[in-house]
């Protein structure tokens, strides 16, 4: 079949398919039936705009037909108040139960995250489940060698976050770097792919938003992250996939807590221009 289709009995012949396409793809003219232009298959992104957007479902795509599209349903959308008020109970989650995630659990979770959207549709987000206490305990060691090394290497840099007390509480036995958390998910991607770093934050937003929703709760490992980064020993222990880097790293896990009150945040700073 042709990159996109269009039902000729069901269509309005209103051109919002060609008006939405990020890629300017889709030839109309008024009194005519939109077209794919001549290379429309090989400039195409897949992102699915015209096949979402169609009033009367009159377009299907070869890689995204239109019954595999499902509406969306009105009921379902968030008031702005339901908006605000998930947003603002977000917590970052720094004690967990003891008690482990099935796999597909996360994989549900996992599942809703990755419709985040990603630089020119890339999809170039993966995945890593880490769900091993030995597993996570390595990496840990990993992370603590790291703050011994910018103890010693960048000793202003390690005091600003307290590197040494972290170091400190981890050999009495402390979790300081990954909370008691059962799991640990990553987001990675081909670091030369220029999408790839906002894509894997992003994702991680989703699954740290959607957590709630599976009784899950998550907190950014902001000093595993730093070290994925930057620590030769840590990129050696991940083995990801060759070029890979993590952009992305949650603990995830059970709440050991829950919370009753919204806290305040600073007023938003907006700069207006007209």
């Amino acid at each position: 079949m042709k990159l996109i289709e269009i039902n000729t009995d069901t269509c309005n012949q209103d051109g919002i398919c060609a008006a939405v396409c990020p890629a300017q793809i889709i030839d109309f003219s008024k009194e005519k039936f939109p077209e794919p232009i001549a290379d429309a298959d090989e400039l195409c992104i897949r992102c699915g705009h015209c096949v979402a957007v169609c009033p009367t479902a009159s377009l299907t795509h070869k890689d995204m037909p239109v019954e595999q599209c499902p509406p969306v349903d009105a009921d379902m959308m968030l008031t702005a108040e339901q908006c605000e008020h998930f947003f603002r109970m977000r917590r970052s989650i720094r004690a967990y139960k003891d008690k482990s995630v099935d796999a597909d659990t996360i994989s549900r979770l996992v599942d809703i995250a990755h419709y985040a959207p990603t630089g020119h549709n890339s999809q170039c987000v993966e995945w890593m489940v880490i769900d091993s206490r030995n597993e996570l305990n390595r990496l840990g060691g990993v992370v603590i060698d790291w703050m011994r090394w910018m103890i010693e290497n960048m000793p202003e840099v390690a005091a600003s976050v307290h590197m040494d007390r972290a170091v400190a509480r981890w050999e009495k036995g402390k979790d300081v770097i990954f909370r008691g958390a059962p799991m640990l998910i990553l987001t990675h991607a081909d670091k030369d792919l220029r999408p790839a770093p906002a894509a894997c934050t992003i994702a991680m937003t989703y699954l740290e938003l959607a957590a709630p929703t599976l009784g899950l709760g998550g907190c950014w490992a902001g000093y595993f992250m730093a070290a994925a980064g930057n620590f030769p020993p840590m990129k050696e222990a991940l083995s990801l996939a060759e070029n890979h880097q993590c952009f992305g790293a949650m603990m995830m896990g059970y709440p050991k807590f829950s919370y009753k009150r919204l806290p305040l945040r600073n007023d938003p700073q907006i700069t207006w221009r007209s």
